[in-house]
């Protein structure tokens, strides 16, 4: 895994490993280092849709008429009044 990696470069690596292992055309030894190389990436991805996810709000109007941001996954509470 290349530093400074973007997600949607480890996802184009993801796919091309996954399309030499599926081709079965590789020594097992270099099936290997992919295997392990594609789970590092996995881990990449992952970590990074859940830094996204994080950032990810909603936003409402409150009682005043004023926008403000909450996190996606909070509870709506104006619709519960």
């Amino acid at each position: 895994m290349k530093k400074g990696q973007s997600f949607e470069q480890a996802m184009n690596r993801l796919e091309e490993i996954s399309q030499s292992l599926e081709s079965g055309d590789i020594p097992l030894e270099e099936s290997i280092k992919l295997y392990e190389e594609g789970i590092k990436l996995v881990e990449f991805c992952q970590s990074k849709l859940t830094e996204a996810e994080k950032k990810v709000q909603k936003l409402t109007r409150t009682e005043e008429g004023k926008f403000e941001t909450t996190p996606l996954d909070e509870p709506d509470t104006s619709e519960a009044e």
